[in-house]
């Protein structure tokens, strides 16, 4: 047997009246929010916050440092090693070299490590200058690496390799001391 649903009556549309129509859900949001924001205002009226005073901590007895203090005599040192060779000077070129006793050398620097005066001696053999290092023991016990550029014997090679060094921005110190043989 077969049923004609075509007939079949439809249940009627449900119509919301208006006393049945609910409230969006961020409605009731915003209210919770505004009611919480007054409750806990009135809380902190009647309950101020107040920060607890900080405790006076005793002061700590001031001990005197009994350590000696570090003496510098790089000072002394370096005016007893070093000479000024004012611009106008110029190496007495008449005399045979081995008359001559003095000689000029560049030290541009001078380093506890000897890593780090091997460093500085490769980048000024790197401007093809003859640099070298020498030891040098200032109080027992410490030993300074001297980075060297020289020596010298007329003051034309001295002069180009000072002017090659301030190119380079390297600081070199102008010394005179007895030849070594």
């Amino acid at each position: 047997m077969s049923r004609d649903f075509a007939k079949k009556g439809r249940a009627p549309a449900r119509r919301t009246s208006s006393t049945e129509a609910s409230t969006p859900p961020w409605l009731w949001f915003v209210a919770g929010l505004v009611l919480g924001a007054f409750a806990a205002s009135l809380y902190f009226i009647k309950n101020p916050v107040t920060a607890p005073a900080p405790k006076e901590e005793p002061k700590p007895k001031v001990t005197e440092n009994k350590t000696p203090k570090p003496r510098f005599d790089f000072y002394k040192l370096l005016q007893e090693s070093e000479t000024i060779v004012p611009a106008s000077e110029t190496i007495n070129e008449e005399k045979p070299a081995q008359e001559q006793t003095t000689e000029y050398i560049l030290q541009v620097g001078s380093f506890p490590r000897a890593e780090d005066a091997d460093k500085l001696r490769a980048q000024l053999i790197l401007l093809n200058l003859d640099a070298n290092i020498e030891k040098v023991e200032i109080r027992k016990g410490e030993v300074w690496h001297r980075v060297v550029v020289g020596p010298f014997n007329n003051q034309n090679e001295l002069t180009t390799a000072r002017s090659q060094l301030v190119k380079n921005e390297y600081n070199a110190l102008v010394l005179k001391r007895a030849k070594t043989k």
